[in-house]
């Protein structure tokens, strides 16, 4: 999260400066895209051994059951996939795109994040 967020400043900085896009620019996308597939990869894992996980007849009507189980998994694999057009529209050189693309994801990951204020998920991280 903290390399999705330095890219988007770097790519408001880069859009509002009105600057090309240089290796060092890609270099940074490529780190968070990099950071975000290996969340993916993790957050699979946790899908598979999560007890917050179920799938049963009252999943979808058991808040908690359906934020892990559906809401958090679908906004994430979407944020993943916006990060993911945001490096490829850095690779092309529009730091616009790519700040659009980045900042909704970052968005997304916010409002996906299990937080401890968030009682109807179990009050707590773990």
């Amino acid at each position: 999260m903290i390399l999705l967020l330095i890219n988007v400043l770097n790519a408001f900085g880069g859009y509002a400066g009105k600057k090309i896009v240089g290796a060092g620019d890609k270099k940074l996308s490529l780190f968070g895209l990099i950071s975000m597939h290996l969340q993916v990869v993790l957050g699979l894992a946790l899908y598979a051994m999560s007890p917050k996980v179920q799938f049963s007849a009252n999943t979808m009507s058991n808040p908690m059951l359906r934020f892990f189980t559906m809401e958090h998994t679908v906004m994430m694999l979407i944020a993943v996939i916006l990060v993911t057009i945001g490096h490829r529209m850095t690779k092309s050189g529009s730091f616009k795109k790519e700040f659009w693309y980045y900042f909704i994801a970052l968005l997304i990951i916010v409002a996906a994040i299990p937080w401890p204020f968030r009682t109807m998920l179990g009050a707590g991280w773990f």
